[in-house]
């Protein structure tokens, strides 16, 4: 039995939810601070464009590479 499976359809979907919603305000902060161009969903995976490139990857990869770049920048900012 997977993890998946022991959890309660609705307490999946609120899970999902909050996923989807951190992931769209990293997005939206990254556009703020000039590191991407644009976010959303592609065809099943999570759409950045940065730099002039498209990249594709799952929504948990899209989190962690969003909240790295995020706060890269903002270390680099304080740090002036």
């Amino acid at each position: 039995m997977t993890m998946d499976n022991e959890i309660p359809p609705q307490i999946q979907r609120d899970l999902e939810a909050i996923s989807i919603n951190q992931l769209t305000n990293l997005g939206n902060r990254a556009i703020e601070l000039g590191l991407i161009a644009g976010h959303g969903y592609h065809k099943g995976q999570y759409e950045l464009i940065r730099q002039g490139k498209i990249l594709l990857m799952t929504p948990e990869e899209a989190v962690t590479y969003l909240a790295d770049l995020i706060q890269a920048e903002e270390g680099s900012s304080s740090a002036e």
